[in-house]
């Protein structure tokens, strides 16, 4: 009975995309909440509702929901990125083993 971990170039790719994919989304959640933040809500003009669109542009703003969402974006560009160095890795050390295993035999590669 196997209970260990199979590692393959094809279900690291899968992931890779999948990074990627989730990446294109979250630059998409950037733009929008910059664009929130540059605009005023329009609420009314009652004094309660000027108050209410001010808060929710300042909470979009740079110190509130765009900074969040940018933080977000960049940890998962960094895992991305580790990701795709670890699958291509992975690719190097699996052909560099098979390589060596087929010298070994004394065929040619």
């Amino acid at each position: 009975m196997n209970s260990g971990y199979r590692v393959t170039t094809d279900d690291l790719a899968a992931q890779v995309k999948e990074l990627s994919r989730v990446g294109d989304q979250a630059d998409g959640l950037v733009t929008s909440a910059r664009q929130l933040a540059e605009r005023m809500p329009m609420l009314g003009t009652a004094p309660p509702a000027l108050h209410l669109a001010m808060r929710l542009r300042e909470s979009a703003g740079d110190s509130g929901l765009t900074q969040e969402i940018t933080a977000a974006h960049t940890e998962l560009s960094h895992f991305h990125s580790a990701l795709r160095d670890t699958a291509t890795g992975y690719e190097h050390t699996d052909t560099a083993a098979a390589d060596a295993l087929r010298d070994a035999d004394g065929r040619t590669t």
